[in-house]
């Protein structure tokens, strides 16, 4: 029974297909009766990417930005660079999903910050006014805070434990 192509049901996502030899690891079968939801509640977009991979890029993203800060000769972006990508990965690693420390910011509270980071990413070098002094930092964040806006529209946020999930299912 097929609920919807973009928001399916728990058969679909546990039929043989998925649980067959050789298909996704125990975890991931796991994680899979715990759906996500539709982007803000109403925008019925595919979530294609992997919880997992969207966890590397948060890393990654946050070593990107700090990296871009911290080479260059302007104090605002090395200040910006450091705190902002700090602050990504704290949350990383303290977010409900497999790849992390401790699983104490729900999943839906971290999309949130996924959305409020990259806005914060795009305008530091245009709020502290190092776009024109150090450009290529400046490119490579908002660049960064962009793309981690669309990777986080199209993934299928996935909670480990699924605390949150659970709560707001039964409401």
């Amino acid at each position: 029974m097929t609920q919807s192509a973009i928001y399916p049901s728990t058969e679909d996502l546990l039929s043989p297909a998925v649980t067959g030899p050789g298909a996704a690891a125990p975890a991931v079968q796991e994680n899979a009766a715990i759906p996500s939801k539709l982007l803000f509640g109403v925008l019925p977009i595919r979530r294609v990417v992997p919880q997992d991979v969207h966890s590397v890029l948060d890393y990654s993203n946050g070593l990107m930005v700090a990296m871009a800060g911290l080479a260059s000769n302007r104090r605002e972006a090395k200040i910006a660079g450091a705190i902002l990508g700090a602050s990504v990965i704290s949350v990383s690693l303290l977010t409900d999903y497999r790849l992390s420390l401790a699983k104490l910011i729900p999943i839906e509270v971290h999309e949130v910050l996924d959305y409020a980071w990259s806005a914060s990413v795009i305008a530091a070098p245009f709020v502290l006014g190092y776009t024109k002094r150090a450009p290529l930092a400046a490119m490579v964040q908002i660049a960064t805070g962009a793309a981690t806006i669309l990777g986080s529209m199209f993934t299928d946020y996935r909670a480990a434990r699924g605390s949150m999930q659970s709560a707001t299912q039964g409401a």
